[in-house]
């Protein structure tokens, strides 16, 4: 079903090698030996981005032996939104803002840190499920087992995200991923931190047949797969398109254009809608629109993650009936009483082009956020390599600190009124917390540093709250 190469050892690492060393002076520290296997796993990793993996390779016995692809992955996320940036100032498009891509990216760090704090229980239901209920014992290295769940997890993750698109509880936490209106790599990683739960149900059925091992991987690779097809720099992939998703289809899938609208809802396989009769092709001369039909102007990960649940929970209680209070929840979200289950096709929205929502910061502002979101990503990391040997108190305290200084990043990039202050109060809270706790597997050198950094941040950010700083910032808002 995916793409799948066969890896075999070739002469051309070997010259690869030897170009390399040719290169290297006589002092270098590098083993020769080493550069066949970084190229291969460089290779590789590249790769599995596009499911082109080896069967066998990628077959594990247990689950806990299937290696953490997604986090892996992050330094290939990285690279592919590098290399899409210049291709667009390449073309001279506009490249990708600096605001909107980090909160992008800071929704990615709340599912991660929403996995921290489940610590893969819905796994552990799927896993009961096979140990108990399995109405046959596939073996988890055979070539058609690996096909076969292939297969089963990217046709259940179509009803997943069907359902995610029909279910109003499950669209509450879905449109955040829909939430930006730009269209980018970094869109890829925009994610509800609830969005494992929301849909691991629908893939409980694969529990009777699928080793758990191999439905774990598929996950990943799944899921890794979607992530390159969020860009505007791949036009058509050719005969591909028929029966892959692809960049030309996942546009439309994001376009909140009438004709785009509940379409195109395959993950790596596009058969799915064509079978289901939920496939739109993209129409050439019709600009796509992207965003929420109603749009929310915001860079605050906390806000864009909890708004429409608020908003059902609003709904819920307005209804008179019980039977339309479930239907508010359960139904799909432009329903009303009186009118079907997916609401009326004339009642859709027509959304024309619209200014896109943007404050405009200094850059000396920009370059303090990205630098402290770097702070943040590596921090995560941290917590990411530890968080099974900590408490669960323990790591609901990092996690919570963590989801604080991405939104008060979001706030500053609206530069809200109260931001410096949170600026100043989140600063001081890791200054007295490196002074206070204690931090036995980290180096000296790096808490002093951090302790420093904060400190100076928190200073500079004290200064400006109360006026004795003033640097002016101005909203703008531009169409792109």
């Amino acid at each position: 079903m995916a793409l799948v190469a066969n890896s075999t050892n070739s002469s051309e690492y070997k010259v690869i090698t030897t170009v390399l060393v040719s290169l290297s002076n006589q002092n270098t520290m590098v083993d020769p030996v080493e550069f066949p296997d970084t190229f291969r796993k460089l290779v590789k990793g590249l790769a599995q981005m596009f499911y082109i993996v080896n069967p066998a390779e990628t077959s594990y016995e247990r689950p806990e032996d299937v290696p953490k692809l997604f986090y892996s992955a992050w330094p290939y996320f990285l690279l592919f939104m590098v290399v899409e940036n210049i291709l667009l100032w390449i073309e001279k498009k506009p490249t990708a803002r600096l605001n909107d891509s980090i909160t992008s990216l800071s929704h990615g760090l709340f599912q991660e840190c929403g996995r921290l704090l489940f610590r893969g229980s819905e796994s552990y239901i799927y896993l009961y499920l096979y140990q108990h209920f399995r109405i046959c014992d596939l073996s988890w290295d055979l070539p058609f087992t690996w096909y076969l769940a292939a297969i089963g997890v990217d046709f259940c993750y179509y009803w997943v995200h069907r359902a995610c698109h029909e279910i109003h509880i499950l669209w509450a936490q879905h449109q955040v991923h829909h939430s930006s209106e730009d269209y980018n790599l970094a869109v890829g990683l925009r994610q509800s931190a609830l969005q494992g739960w929301c849909g691991f149900s629908f893939y409980l059925p694969l529990a009777f047949i699928i080793p758990p091992s191999q439905f774990v991987t598929h996950q990943y690779f799944n899921l890794l797969y979607q992530f390159w097809i969020h860009t505007e720099t791949v036009q058509t992939l050719g005969p591909l398109e028929w029966i892959f998703n692809t960049p030309n289809h996942h546009r439309v899938h994001h376009g909140s254009n009438i004709y785009c609208l509940d379409t195109n809802y395959g993950g790596v396989l596009i058969i799915w809608d064509r079978i289901f009769g939920t496939f739109a092709k993209e129409r050439k001369g019709e600009e796509i629109i992207y965003g929420l039909v109603y749009n929310q102007p915001s860079f605050n990960p906390t806000h864009l993650q909890t708004f429409y649940t608020k908003y059902v929970i609003q709904k819920f209680q307005a209804m008179s009936s019980w039977k339309h209070k479930l239907a508010a929840i359960f139904y799909g979200p432009s329903w009303q009483p009186g009118k079907p289950r997916l609401g009326l096709e004339e009642d859709k929205i027509k959304v024309v082009k619209r200014e896109k929502y943007n404050v405009k910061i200094p850059l000396w502002c920009n370059l303090y956020l990205l630098i402290h979101f770097a702070v943040m990503v590596y921090g995560f990391h941290q917590l990411a390599l530890r968080h099974l040997s900590l408490s669960p108190v323990s790591v609901l305290a990092f996690v919570s600190y963590i989801i604080a200084s991405l939104t008060n990043i979001g706030l500053l990039f609206e530069n809200h009124k109260f931001a410096p202050i949170y600026e100043v109060l989140r600063c001081m809270i890791l200054v007295t917390a490196i002074q206070r706790l204690q931090f036995p597997d980290i180096d000296y050198t790096t808490l002093l540093l951090a302790e420093v950094f904060f400190l100076i941040s928190g200073v500079f950010w004290f200064l400006k709250s109360v006026h004795i700083l003033d640097i002016s910032s101005t909203l703008q808002t531009k169409m792109d």
